[in-house]
Order: C-alpha cells, then structure tokens, then sequence
C-alpha cells in the first residue's frame, strides 16, 4: 500500500462517492458528488468502478503527496492548473505520482469542483449505508467525517502496471438550466412562475453543498405564505423562503422541507449546475417531464459509453496558464488592417 498525503488544502475538499440512498425515511441526507458526471470520468481513467469514492475539490488549490510508493491518480471536473514539480498535468488523463512526488492545483478557472481519483477502487473507508461520501454537519463520512485537513493520510494501493489512458467527454450543452415546474408552483401566481424564469440569478457566495442560494432582481412572492407541509425534497428541488430568494437544495440538503417548490433542476443539469460559480449569471427554463426523463436516459447513456471513449494519452500537456498569457498573435492587432499584420520582408528590403 502507498499513502496519499494532504500538504495543503481548502475548506471546501472531501471524499465523496455517488452517495448514501435508502435512508431518507429515517432522515438520512444522500449527500454524494455535487458533478457526478466527473466523478465518474475519473474513476473510469484509472479504472475503478464509475462511481468509487474519490476526493472532491474545491474551487481553492490543494497540494498531494505521494510516500510508501507510487500512486496512478486522474483529475477530472473544473478547469485548473496541475503540476507535478514543473511539469504541467493534463485534465482527463491518468498519471502516476512517484514515490515523493507532490500534484499541486490551482484555483478554478472555470467550474468550481475537480475530483481526484486513485487507482485500485478509489479511497478507502468504512461506509455508513453503502456510502463513504461525507456529511460534516452529519458527523458521516470515511475516512474522515469532515472536509479533508493539511496532514490528514489516505492509505491507497501502489500503482499497478497498467497503461495510461485518456478520455473525451463530449461538452456539457450550454444555456439556461432545465427545471421541471412544481411540486408546488401552484403556491405562486402565474406572474411570478414566470419573472423565475425570465429572470437573470446568481449563486450567492454563502451557498454550499446543502444548497445554493440565488440572488435576483425580484423576490419570488408567495401566493398563501411560505410555509407548507413538511414534505420530501430531492436534489435539484428549488425551495422558494419567506425572503422570497430561492434556494436550490443539493447533496447534503434536508431530506423533507416546509417551503414551497416552484421547481426543481432536472438530474441531467444538475452537474452543470453545481459546476456554476459564485457571482456568475444563470438562467432557468422549464421543460416538460418527457423531456426531463429523455434528457436522464441521454446521461445514463453516456455514462455507460465512458469505457468506450477511453484512448492513450497524446503525451502533450498544455500549461493553459503560461497560453492564456503568451502572445499568440506576433504583432498583428487588426485582422482587417493589412498595415497592422506581421509578414516576412522581401529579400531586396532595406532597412
């Protein structure tokens, strides 16, 4: 066994895996991988099973370890920068980390998870209903029931012999993010079903993994007031407070709440949801239950096919960092001024 080290994390990084189900009734949030779909893209890197628990990243940077032996790791999620000393690490590829190497992260670019898995079945733990995934208000979670800490180990297996792989994963549609009207958006007049959904929100900086809170230009108003009976709630439901902002509960949400639902994120966005960051603009478009349900079976599809889109690594790391700064351009500045574009001079130029 090798052990993979934590020198250096942020507050929002813990193990998760597709999460705790069957136990709701007894109150039991599912909690789980905010993007699962990369969680899975991960894990099918370097060969686990699509949903093993692997360390969920947040948005700040992390630094691991390797000690006792090599580790095969992969990084999948939102964009950052990856480096093993000065070497760039590409996203969606498998790679070992040598014994005494360190993998060190950036800050997100773009997105807000990444999530790293380690080959040999992912990280290892005692589970609670089936599930590692951590719920630090719940006190649940292995091997540690909290967000992962600077000096916190995980015992892994030694990389084996395998052959590295790499993987494309088709882009995420973009546009508004698909909700489901109700269960109780008969709580709200019909004007106010539809400012939610013209309306442009933003995920609040308090938001979380038990929800994301949204900030608009207008409260979402209440029809009868804001309290119902306590009823089920599920990922993606879009519970709406007496402040009239509306809160999208996610994977460590309550399993039953007392507000109203004007809507709920269908499963298949729901990742590209959670991937959102604070502060940026999004918007929401309702979509019938057929729509909902062909867009859930188009995910499981793809999810079934990631063993097949496995390919060998190009061998080429781009440091994004270092071409987001260089001048890829020469001096050209205007693509319609000829004056302005860079050319060889002919051979009887005088200087």
């Amino acid at each position: 066994m090798s052990t993979l080290v934590i020198a250096m994390v942020g507050p929002a990084t813990s193990v998760q895996d597709a999460g705790r189900y069957g136990a709701q009734r007894y109150g039991m949030t599912p909690s789980g991988a905010m993007d699962p779909l990369a969680l899975a893209v991960a894990n099918c890197l370097v060969g686990n099973p699509l949903f093993s628990a692997a360390i969920e990243i947040g948005p700040l940077g992390a630094t691991f370890s390797a000690r006792d032996g090599a580790v095969r790791i992969a990084l999948a999620g939102a964009q950052r920068s990856a480096k093993v000393g000065q070497d760039s690490i590409a996203l969606h590829e498998s790679f070992i980390l040598a014994e005494g190497d360190s993998l060190t992260l950036g800050a997100t670019r773009d997105g807000v998870f990444s999530y790293l898995a380690i080959e040999g079945g992912g990280v290892k733990g005692e589970p609670t209903f089936g599930s590692l995934s951590v719920n630090a208000r719940a006190g649940l979670g292995s091997p540690y029931p909290r967000p992962l800490q600077v000096g916190d180990e995980l015992q892994v297996p030694t990389a084996s012999l395998a052959n590295e792989h790499a993987i494309i994963v088709p882009a995420r549609p973009e546009g508004p993010i698909r909700v489901v009207l109700g269960p109780q958006d008969d709580e709200f007049d019909d004007d106010i079903v539809q400012l939610f959904l013209r309306s442009e929100w933003k995920i609040s900086g308090t938001s979380d993994r038990m929800g994301y809170r949204l900030e608009g230009p207008a409260k979402i108003l209440h029809r009868y007031g804001h309290n119902v009976v306590s009823d089920g709630t599920v990922n993606g439901s879009i519970q709406v407070p007496g402040s009239g902002q509306p809160i999208v509960l996610m994977p460590d949400r309550g399993t039953s709440g007392g507000y109203p639902k004007i809507a709920t994120v269908i499963s298949a966005d729901l990742g590209r949801f959670a991937q959102i960051p604070a502060g940026r603009g999004l918007r929401f478009k309702a979509v019938s239950m057929q729509e909902a349900q062909a867009a859930a079976r188009a995910m499981a599809a793809l999810l079934r096919d990631l063993p097949n889109r496995l390919r060998e690594p190009s061998g080429l790391a781009l440091d994004i960092e270092a071409l987001q700064n260089a001048n890829v351009a020469g001096v050209a500045v205007n693509a319609i001024d000829a004056g302005t574009w860079q050319s060889e001079p002919s051979p009887d130029h005088q200087p």
